[in-house]
C-alpha cells in the first residue's frame, strides 16, 4: 500500500512540475501577446488623436470610428462588414420584402462593385444591368476605395430621381453609362405559372415571403390544372437569384424532400455548428424536379440547388452558380447599430463546401444571345414544305377531330418554339419534364 501512496504521489509531483515547465512559456507568451496588443491599441490610439488635431478639416469622431471598425471587418472577406443604425434598418426593412433603390444585389471584389444579379422586375433590370457587371462609378465619381456600403449609399436616393451609373462589361471594350431611375422595390419573391404543362417557379429572393409565396403558387397552379396527375413537373428557376435568408433555403428545400440532411454549417468551433434536416411532405407531390441557375445563383439559391442534387431529387441545369459558400451572422450593437459578420460555410448534404467553387449543373445549357432580326428572316426564308409545292396532294384521310388534334399539337408546339427563342435555358428545361413524363414513374427511380 505504501509503494502504491508513493507512486500515485510521486506521480503527482512529476505531473506538477511538467506543468509549470510547460506552462511556464505559455503564460509567458499570452502575456507578450497581449502586450503586443495594448501597444497596437496605444498606436490606433495616437493615430486619432493625430488626425482629431492635424487633418486639414474637421472630422466627425463618430464617423472615424465608424470608418476604423468597418475597415477592420471588411479586411476579413468582401461579406463581412459594420452596418450603421440607418444601414441595419435598411437591411431589415429589405429582408421584409420592400425598400426602396435600384433592384440589384452587389459584392466587393478588389475594390470594386461587382453586380451579383438585377432582381426581376426592378429598374436595375429594365436597363440592362447583368450579373458580372462591374460598377466603377456612380453619377461620374470612382467608387473604388469605398466600402461596400459607402457605395450603396451613394446609389441610394429619392425615389424617381435619375442616377448615372458607369459599368466594365466583360466582352466590352470601354466602359459605358447607364441611366437607370430609382424606385420602391416590392419584391414578389415567388412568381408562379404554368408553361405547357409544367409549373415555372420563379424564385427571385429569400426573404421573409418566400416559402409562402412558394407555396401558394403551387397549390394554385395544381388547382388549376385540374389536378396533380395533369403536370409533367416543376421548373424551380433560381437564375439571377442573390441568396438572402438561410431560413427560407430550408423552408423551401423541405418543401420538396421527405427525409435527409438539407445542409450544414460549421464554424471554427466544432460544436458551433448546426444541421438542418427535412421534415415528411412534398409539395410537389413526387413530380420530378428541374432546377435553374446560373452564374447569378449565389448563397441560399446554392443551399437549395445543391441540397436537391445531392438527394437526387432534381435535375440542375444550367450554368455555375456564384460559389458563395458563406453564413453571416448580424450581430446587434449598441446605439442600434450592427455588425455582419462571416462565422461559418455552409455544406451540402454530401459534405460539399461549394465556396468559390459553386454549383456544378448536371446539365451544362448556357443561354445564347438573342438573334438579330435578319439571321431569323433568313432562316425563315430557307424553310420549305411539301404543302408549299405547287400541285401538291391534299390529304384527304383525316376526320375533322384527328385535324382538330394536329393543330392543337402543332400549336402547343409553336409555343414551344417561341419560348425557346425567347428564354433557351427554360425550353430546354420543360423538355426534360416531357422526358421524364413520357417515360413514366421508372424514369425517376434512382439508379
Amino acid at each position: 500500500m505504501k509503494k502504491l501512496i508513493l507512486a500515485a504521489v510521486g506521480g503527482a509531483a512529476f505531473g506538477l512540475v511538467a506543468t509549470t515547465q510547460v506552462a511556464g512559456p505559455l503564460l509567458a507568451q499570452e502575456a507578450q501577446s497581449n502586450t503586443s496588443v495594448y501597444e497596437q491599441l496605444d498606436l490606433f490610439g495616437d493615430i486619432f488623436e493625430r488626425i482629431r488635431s492635424n487633418y486639414v478639416e474637421e472630422v466627425d469622431d463618430r464617423e472615424l470610428i465608424e470608418a476604423a471598425i468597418n475597415g477592420m471587418l471588411t479586411s476579413l472577406d468582401p461579406h463581412s462588414s459594420y452596418l450603421s443604425p440607418e444601414a441595419a434598418q435598411r437591411m431589415r426593412v429589405s429582408t421584409s420584402g420592400e425598400f426602396g433603390g435600384l433592384g440589384i444585389e452587389v459584392t466587393q471584389e478588389e475594390g470594386w462593385v461587382k453586380v451579383v444579379s438585377p432582381m426581376d422586375g426592378t429598374p436595375a433590370e429594365a436597363a440592362g444591368v447583368l450579373a458580372g457587371d462591374f460598377i466603377t462609378a456612380v453619377d461620374g465619381e470612382s467608387v473604388l476605395g469605398l466600402t461596400l456600403d459607402e457605395a450603396v449609399r451613394m446609389m441610394r436616393g429619392p425615389v424617381g430621381a435619375e442616377i448615372i451609373v458607369t459599368i466594365v462589361r466583360e466582352g466590352e471594350v470601354e466602359p459605358f453609362d447607364v441611366s437607370i431611375i430609382r424606385d420602391t422595390i416590392k419584391l414578389t419573391a415567388v412568381r408562379s405559372r404554368t408553361e405547357g404543362n409544367a409549373v415555372v417557379l420563379r424564385v427571385t429572393t429569400f426573404n421573409e415571403q418566400t416559402f409562402p409565396n412558394l407555396r401558394e403558387g403551387i397549390e394554385e397552379q395544381i388547382e388549376d390544372a385540374g389536378g396533380v396527375d395533369n403536370i409533367d413537373g416543376f421548373v424551380l428557376d433560381l437564375r439571377n437569384n442573390p441568396g438572402g435568408l438561410l431560413s427560407q433555403a430550408v423552408y423551401v428545400s423541405d418543401a420538396f424532400l421527405d427525409a435527409g440532411e438539407i445542409v450544414s454549417t460549421r464554424g471554427r468551433v466544432a460544436s458551433d455548428g448546426d444541421r438542418f434536416n427535412a421534415s415528411p411532405g412534398d409539395l410537389a407531390m413526387g413530380k420530378p424536379i428541374v432546377v435553374l441557375i446560373n452564374g447569378g445563383s449565389a448563397s441560399a439559391s446554392e443551399i437549395v440547388a445543391g441540397a436537391l442534387q445531392d438527394h437526387r431529387r432534381a435535375i440542375v441545369v444550367g450554368t455555375n452558380s456564384f460559389g458563395k459558400g458563406s453564413v453571416q451572422t448580424v450581430v446587434p450593437l449598441s446605439q442600434d447599430g450592427a455588425m455582419r459578420l462571416t462565422t461559418a460555410r455552409y455544406y451540402t448534404p454530401s459534405g460539399r463546401s461549394i465556396q468559390s467553387l459553386g454549383i456544378s449543373p448536371d446539365i451544362i445549357v448556357e443561354q445564347p444571345r438573342p438573334r438579330l432580326d435578319e439571321e431569323e428572316e433568313d432562316e425563315n426564308a430557307t424553310q420549305r414544305s411539301e404543302a408549299g409545292l405547287r400541285g401538291s396532294l391534299e390529304n384527304d384521310s383525316l376526320t375533322e377531330d384527328e385535324i382538330r388534334q394536329i393543330e392543337e399539337d402543332r400549336a402547343r408546339a409553336e409555343a414551344a418554339a417561341a419560348l425557346r427563342e425567347d428564354d433557351y435555358q427554360l425550353a430546354y428545361a420543360i423538355d426534360i419534364l416531357k422526358g421524364l413524363n413520357a417515360l413514366g414513374p421508372t424514369a425517376l427511380v434512382d439508379p
